[in-house]
């Protein structure tokens, strides 16, 4: 598939705009960052319990969680009761053009204002949900 660009100049596949990611910090029970990825229309979602790092020589685990509506990843404030009580605020936001999605390894560049290059999310053989997110590039 040929690659164009969006408005901003930033590489994507085929003649769509590119998917968007965010990164929430959320302060719930434990602080940890919501990662979120645009993919065939939800938000893909794995929460990291350490702040993601732009460092080729640091891993973080990735437990993916339920996927979110789109609209989630515009979402600030307070989350008052039930599961994820706490404060949410955007971390960073951008696009992000995936090079590569299987079902357990996603390779992506991404876009953003703290977060920049080539990422990957690989599944691991812990348990059903865990995941290592680092970068590569």
């Amino acid at each position: 598939m040929p690659r164009s660009s969006n408005k901003k100049g930033r590489s994507c596949e085929g003649n769509r705009r590119c998917p968007r990611f965010v990164v929430q910090e959320h302060h719930a029970t434990h602080l940890h960052w919501d990662f979120r990825l645009e993919i065939k229309g939800v938000l893909k979602s794995w929460a990291l319990a350490k702040k993601p790092l732009n460092s080729k020589s640091v891993k973080r685990l990735a437990i993916q969680v339920k996927d979110h509506p789109l609209s989630y990843g515009k979402f600030e404030g307070k989350i008052k009761e039930g599961y994820g009580k706490g404060t949410v605020k955007i971390w960073d936001k951008g696009t992000f053009n995936p090079e590569s999605i299987k079902k357990e390894k996603i390779v992506f560049q991404i876009n953003g204002s703290r977060l920049k290059g080539k990422f990957v999310l690989l599944k691991t053989g812990y348990s059903k949900n865990s995941w290592l997110f680092f970068k590569v590039n």
